[in-house]
């Protein structure tokens, strides 16, 4: 959600729905700043449920605020509790769930009450693993719903306006407008696709929570790309979403042009249980937004945009065929040294203390365990003799832990056909492998 979660598209359909509370701005002010995390181009924000924060997902492809990964969060006090079946995007059945009504939703002078709540209680849907920090839910339609939400992906702020007549001028100044239209709740975008030489317009979901750059849809008008390479994109609720990728001659969205981006191509069993609205095509995610600084007028139905200094950034994608998620927390000691200053009492005392080896002492901290959880078929990793379930031991000769999960991501969407060595514990064997990141496109 490297694309890797990217995940959430059109994701839940539940079999009932509640109107539920909006957000607004407090204390008369005109505005409010969220800090977010942006992580394989998604945005995680801070948002207090009934007192306790939690971390959200911004996600302008859903319409309802879900919950999960709740087993740490047990002070968490939810009102007006009914179970309920939900299903989405992936490729197996419904699962379990509650709704939650009337609960009150916060951050930074943003509030909501009587918010409806949609608790996913199978533990083994968990972003947290994927994304390397904590993720407790899912944000969209009712965070966007009422102001004019900015998401300055280089400042890594949210920010909040009041939708009035003086920012709309102040914004119309400064940023290109596109119309869109809200359908079901959700922002659409009107674009242009150019695919093995064939134009096709596009009616694009317009989904922060997507980190790919586009999704596409095959129909009877677009057909997978001959070169392609089977991937997988990553987990709804309802399962696994498989696709291939390929690239495409060129995107275009008003006056924004973006030539061969790399797209993702959904099979239609995952997308099997997502309610299209007419026309749709696909979508645009995050590896797209993040060139820009983004305004959504859901009230006024616009889009605006301002490119930023990524804009002509290259689109890369995972050249490994490695899916790699954190899986747990180790025990590791480190060798700490102690600034210390010794009084000595004589100098015979003090030449002795410089031959002991007493500066240095020995500190046990957690630190992550990354285990490769996907291996694209025919991928350089899989040739090598990688195998899912592989537990990572280094990389390029570096303890995993010294990595962050998005900094592994970024070396293995490297630009450059690299070498990566890697040393990996299968069934209680240290095994090495060393392959090339490969361009298959």
């Amino acid at each position: 959600m490297k694309k890797y979660f990217m995940l959430f598209f059109g994701l839940l359909i539940p079999f009932s729905l509640l109107g539920q509370g909006d957000f607004s701005i407090e204390d008369h002010k005109t505005k409010v700043v969220i800090p977010f995390k942006l992580i394989n181009n998604l945005v995680f924000i801070p948002i207090k449920v009934n007192g306790i924060e939690l971390n959200f997902l911004l996600d302008s492809g859903v319409e309802e605020t879900i919950l999960f990964s709740m087993e740490d969060k047990k002070e968490v006090s939810f009102n007006n509790v009914e179970k309920i079946k939900l299903r989405g995007l992936g490729s197996e059945e419904e699962i379990e769930g509650l709704k939650s009504a009337n609960n009150t939703l916060e951050t930074h002078g943003l509030k909501s009450h009587n918010h409806l709540l949609y608790i996913i209680l199978d533990q083994s849907f968990n972003l947290s693993s994927h994304i390397g920090i904590p993720v407790n839910g899912i944000i969209g339609y009712q965070f966007f719903k009422n102001n004019l939400v900015e998401v300055n992906y280089q400042k890594k702020k949210v920010i909040i306006h009041s939708n009035n007549e003086k920012n709309q001028e102040r914004i119309n100044k400064k940023f290109k407008t596109i119309p869109i239209t809200i359908e079901k709740s959700k922002p659409y975008i009107r674009a242009n696709a150019v695919v093995d030489s064939v134009n096709v317009p596009a009616k694009l979901l317009i989904d922060i929570g997507n980190s790919d750059a586009f999704w596409i849809f095959e129909n009877n008008k677009i057909k997978l790309p001959k070169k392609n390479f089977p991937d997988f994109l990553g987990k709804g609720f309802s399962g696994d979403v498989e696709g291939h990728r390929a690239k495409i001659t060129k995107f275009s969205i008003d006056e924004f042009d973006f030539k061969k981006p790399i797209v993702a191509f959904p099979d239609s069993t995952s997308v099997r249980n997502v309610k299209m609205v007419p026309g749709r095509i696909g979508s645009v995610g995050g590896e797209v937004l993040k060139r820009f600084t983004v305004i959504l007028d859901y009230q006024d139905q616009k889009l605006f945009l301002k490119k930023n200094s990524r804009f002509s950034d290259p689109f890369t994608y995972n050249k490994s065929g490695i899916t790699v998620q954190h899986n747990g927390l180790q025990w590791v000691q480190e060798t700490v040294h102690l600034e210390t200053v010794q009084v000595a009492t004589s100098t015979s005392e003090l030449d002795g203390d410089k031959q002991k080896d007493d500066n240095f002492r020995y500190k046990f901290l957690l630190k992550p365990v990354y285990e490769i959880v996907n291996i694209r078929k025919n991928s350089t990793a899989e040739k090598c003799g990688l195998k899912q379930g592989d537990i990572i031991v280094s990389i390029n000769h570096v303890t995993p832990y010294k990595y962050t999960l998005q900094q592994i991501n970024t070396l293995l969407k490297s630009e450059e056909d690299i070498w990566i060595n890697m040393e990996v514990e299968r069934e209680s064997l240290i095994l090495k492998f060393r392959f090339k990141l490969e361009d298959e496109l």
